[in-house]
C-alpha cells in the first residue's frame, strides 16, 4: 500500500498592491544583471525582494533552471508546465506583500528510529523562491569573492581549484588544511551571517527571509560535516554562495596577509641584475590560500616559524570573529616534501618536477626506435609503390599515343593535342623523383662521384688538344655537377644539425637536473587507497580484488544495471580527470566496474561470463525499443583518451553509488514525474535503496566506510518516486542528483 506523504499549502490571501506587467519569458542573464544593478546606489543593494525576486518574470527563470526538461522545450511550455503546478503571478503576490508562508512549504520526513534527526525538504514552490534569492545574490557578490575562492561560482569550481594548485603553486615548503568540528550553523552564525549581507543589501525583508529559511531547517549549513557540496537532496544552492558570503571576511583578512608578504618579498629578474646564468637562485617567501566552502588549504615557502604564526592568526580569526569551532588537533603543519595532504578529496604533495615529467625509460626508447624503423620501412614501400605506378602510367600513355599515331591517317596530324598535358605530368613526376634524389645524401654521393671521377677531359695535357667550345661544355656541366650533386655542404648541414640536436638535449638535460634541485611542483593524486576501497565495499570487487556481482541490481532491468555502472563510472572519471595518477582510476573504472557489471547481468540470467559478453561485448552494448545499439558505459577506447580537458565543476561523486532504485510492478494510479516542472504521467514507480543501509554500514564512520564518503538520509531508504523514462536515464547517468528532484512527491511503504 503506498500513500502520498502530506503537504500544508499556503493560503491563498487577496493581493491589492498590483506588481509590473507579468512576462511569459525567463529573463536572460544579461537581463537579470541589469535589473538587480538598476537597485544599486552608494554601494548597496535595495529593496531586492520586492523590486526584483518578487517579479513573475525573475520567478520563472528560477523555474528555468529548476527545470530539467530536454532543451527542445520551449518556454511558453515551461511557462504552462508551472502554472500546472502553482501560479507565478500569485507567488510574486505574496512575496511582495510578505505573505509567503515558508513554513508551510515545508516537509518533515520522519526518522525511522526515535535516535534519528527528521529531515526538513522543501516543497517546489519554496525551491523556486530559493533559487531566485540565490540567483539575485550570486549577481551581488560573485564578482566580490577574492581570486582564491571556489565553489558555488560559476567558472570556479573543483577543477579550477586544482589547475590553480598544480600551476601556480611552486616551492612549497609548508602547509595546513582547517579541520572543522562537525556543527551546525546555530543562530549565533546566522546572524552573524545576516549581518554580512546587511553590510551589502540594505533590505530587511529578505533578510528576514533567509532567516526563516534557517529557523524551518530547509536551508542547513553544517562545517565539517561529509556531505556539504555533494547534491543530496537535503542541501540547496544558496548554501554555497551564504557560506562564501559568510567567509568573505576571512578571504580578505588572508589576502591582506599575502599582499604584506608580496611587499616584503618583492618579485625582481635575476637577468636584469647580471646574474643570467649564473649559479644564483632566489626563492622569496610566498604565501598561498584557497578556500572550497569549507575547505581551507593555506601553503607557505617560508620557515616553519612563519607559518605556525599564520595557523595561529587564521585560527583565532575562524574562532573569534567568526565564531566557528575549530579542531585544532587535525589542523596541523605538514611538510609540503615528506607528508602527503588531504585537500578536495585528493592528495596533495610537493615533489621535483622530473616526477611530474619523467624521462622516457628504456623500454619506451625502444619502442620509439621501433617505431620510427617502421616509419622509414612505410615511408620506403610507398616511394617503391609510387614508382611503381609511375612507371606503369607512363608506358600507358606512350602505348595510347603510340596507338593513335598508328590510327591517324595524316601521321602526325590529329585534331587533339595532348602534347602540353603530357609534358606537364612528366615534368611533375620529373620533379618529384629530383626532390626525393636530393634528399638522399648517399645518392647524391654515388652520382657526384660516378661523373667527376678520373675522365680524360680533366687532364691538363689533353685539354690543351682538344676544342675549346667542348672543355667549356665540360667545365659547365662540372660546375652544375658540384652545385647540384655535391654533398659537403648537405653533409655539413646534415652534421650541423645533429650537433645542434645534441646541444638542445644536454642544455634540457642541465636544465632538468637544475630544476630538480632547486624546484618543486604540486603533485595532485587521487587516493587511489580509498578509491579501491569504496570499490571493495560498495561489492564490485571480492577481498582479494577481484570483480565480483552486486546482487542488489539483480531486480533491475538489463539496461538500468549498466547505467547504474556508468553512471557510477562517468563521475569518478569525472572527479579525478585532473589527477597524476588518472590512469590508475581509469584502470578501476575499465576493468573493475565493467567486469562487475559484466559478472552482474551473467548472474541475473544464470549464464557465464564469456556468454555474457558474447551478448552485450565488453562495450556492454544495448538495444532500445526500435532495435538501435546504445552505449551507455565508456568504452575502453574513450577512457584510454580521457585526460585533464575539464575546467567544470564535476557532478558529485558519492550519490551515484550511495543508493539504487528498484522498480515496482505496482497497480496505483500512474502519478506525475518527480522531476521538477516534468508533466509526463507515463512514469514508472521506483523504490529507492540505500547502499549502506543494505552493506549495514555507517558511513560516518571512517572505519568502516570511506573517509570524506557523504551519506544521504536514511529516512529515504523506504520512499518511492516516480519517474519518467528520460529523467530516470538522467538520474542513473549522474546527470542530475537527488537535489534536482522534487523529493516532497516521494511516496512511503508501509
Amino acid at each position: 500500500m503506498l500513500r502520498t506523504l502530506k503537504t500544508i499549502s499556503s493560503p491563498n490571501h487577496p493581493f491589492s498592491i498590483p506588481l509590473k506587467p507579468f512576462s511569459t519569458q525567463p529573463l536572460t542573464k544579461a537581463n537579470l544583471r541589469n535589473l538587480v544593478l538598476n537597485h544599486y546606489s552608494h554601494g548597496t543593494f535595495s529593496n531586492l525582494l520586492h523590486n526584483v525576486i518578487a517579479l513573475p518574470s525573475v520567478l520563472l527563470t528560477a523555474c528555468q533552471n529548476l527545470s530539467n526538461s530536454p532543451p527542445s522545450t520551449t518556454k511558453t511550455s515551461l511557462l504552462t508546465s508551472v502554472s500546472n503546478h502553482f501560479s507565478i503571478d500569485q507567488m510574486g503576490h505574496e512575496i511582495f506583500q510578505n505573505k509567503f508562508d515558508i513554513s508551510s512549504s515545508c516537509v518533515k520526513v520522519a526518522p525511522p528510529s526515535p535516535s534519528g534527526e527528521p529531515l526538513f525538504l522543501p516543497n517546489l514552490k519554496l525551491k523556486v523562491l530559493i533559487e531566485a534569492i540565490r540567483m539575485v545574490l550570486e549577481i551581488v557578490y560573485d564578482e566580490k569573492f577574492v581570486t582564491f575562492s571556489y565553489g558555488g561560482r560559476v567558472g570556479m569550481g573543483r577543477h579550477t581549484a586544482v589547475r590553480y594548485l598544480k600551476n601556480n603553486v611552486t616551492n612549497p615548503s609548508w602547509w595546513f588544511n582547517v579541520s572543522f568540528c562537525p556543527n551546525k550553523f546555530d543562530e549565533f552564525n546566522v546572524d552573524k551571517l545576516c549581518l554580512f549581507i546587511g553590510k551589502k543589501v540594505k533590505d530587511a525583508m529578505l533578510i528576514n527571509v533567509i532567516k526563516k529559511l534557517f529557523e524551518c531547517q530547509v536551508v542547513r549549513i553544517e562545517l565539517g560535516g561529509c556531505y556539504l557540496g555533494r547534491g543530496f537532496p537535503q542541501e540547496c544552492g544558496l548554501c554555497s554562495i551564504l557560506i562564501n558570503v559568510y567567509f568573505d571576511g576571512f578571504d580578505r583578512e588572508v589576502q591582506e596577509m599575502r599582499l604584506q608578504m608580496n611587499r616584503k618579498n618583492p618579485k625582481f629578474d635575476l637577468n636584469e641584475l647580471g646574474f643570467k646564468n649564473s649559479n644564483v637562485f632566489y626563492k622569496p617567501e610566498k604565501m598561498y590560500a584557497v578556500r572550497y566552502l569549507d575547505e581551507i588549504l593555506v601553503i607557505t615557502s617560508g620557515s616553519k616559524m612563519f607559518i605556525k604564526e599564520l595557523k595561529d592568526r587564521v585560527l583565532d580569526f575562524l574562532e573569534v570573529n567568526l565564531g566557528l569551532k575549530v579542531d585544532r588537533v587535525k589542523t596541523a603543519i605538514h611538510s609540503a616534501v615528506s607528508e602527503k595532504i588531504n585537500f578536495l578529496g585528493m592528495e596533495l604533495q610537493a615533489v621535483p618536477p622530473s616526477v611530474l615529467h619523467p624521462p622516457m625509460s628504456e623500454k619506451a626508447i625502444r619502442a620509439r626506435k621501433k617505431y620510427l624503423r617502421q616509419k622509414e620501412v612505410r615511408a620506403l614501400e610507398l616511394r617503391n609503390a609510387r614508382e611503381r605506378n609511375r612507371k606503369k602510367l607512363g608506358l600507358k600513355i606512350l602505348s595510347h599515343v603510340f596507338k593513335k599515331l598508328k590510327q591517324s591517317n595524316n601521321g602526325f596530324n590529329f585534331e587533339f593535342r595532348i602534347e602540353n598535358e603530357v609534358t606537364e605530368i612528366f615534368r611533375t613526376w620529373a620533379d618529384e623523383v629530383v626532390q626525393e634524389f636530393l634528399q638522399s645524401l648517399e645518392g647524391r654521393w654515388n652520382w657526384h662521384r660516378l661523373l667527376s671521377r678520373g675522365d680524360f677531359l680533366s687532364l691538363r695535357h689533353i685539354r690543351h688538344q682538344l676544342p675549346q667550345d667542348l672543355v667549356d661544355a665540360y667545365d659547365k656541366f662540372q660546375e652544375q655537377v658540384d652545385k647540384h650533386l655535391t654533398p659537403i655542404k648537405a653533409r655539413n648541414a646534415l652534421e650541423e644539425e645533429e650537433r645542434r640536436v645534441i646541444e638542445e638535449e644536454e642544455q634540457k638535460y642541465a636544465e632538468h637536473t637544475v630544476d630538480d634541485l632547486t624546484k618543486l611542483c604540486m603533485k595532485v593524486s587521487a587516493p587511489i587507497e580509498l578509491v579501491r576501497k569504496a570499490v571493495r565495499m560498495a561489492g564490485f570487487t571480492n577481498n582479494m580484488g577481484r570483480p565480483r556481482p552486486v546482487s542488489l541490481l539483480f531486480a533491475l532491468e538489463d539496461t538500468d544495471i549498466i547505467k547504474w555502472y556508468a553512471g557510477v563510472g562517468r563521475r569518478w572519471l569525472d572527479f579525478f580527470c585532473c589527477c597524476h595518477n588518472f590512469k590508475m582510476v581509469k584502470t578501476v573504472v575499465s576493468y573493475h566496474l565493467r567486469f562487475s557489471c559484466i559478472l552482474t547481468l551473467a548472474q541475473k540470467h544464470e549464464s557465464t561470463k564469456h556468454e555474457a559478453i558474447k551478448h552485450y561485448s565488453k562495450d556492454l552494448k544495448v538495444s532500445d525499443m526500435n532495435g538501435n545499439e546504445e552505449v551507455h558505459f565508456p568504452t575502453e577506447r574513450d577512457v584510454k583518451m580521457m585526460g585533464d580537458k575539464n575546467l567544470s565543476d564535476p557532478k558529485p561523486v558519492d550519490g551515484a553509488i550511495s543508493l539504487t532504485l528498484i522498480r515496482l510492478a505496482s497497480e496505483e494510479p500512474s502519478h506525475s514525474c518527480v522531476a521538477h516542472f516534468c508533466d509526463r504521467t507515463d512514469t514508472i514507480m521506483y523504490r529507492v535503496r540505500l547502499l549502506q543501509n543494505h552493506l549495514n554500514l555507517n558511513p560516518s564512520d571512517e572505519a568502516q566506510w570511506v573517509k570524506g564518503m557523504g551519506a544521504i538520509h536514511e529516512s529515504l531508504n523506504r520512499k518511492c518516486l516516480s519517474l519518467c523514462a528520460d529523467h530516470i536515464n538522467d538520474l542513473y547517468m549522474g546527470k542530475i542528483t537527488l537535489q534536482d528532484i522534487d523529493c516532497t512527491s516521494f511516496v512511503e511503504v508501509d
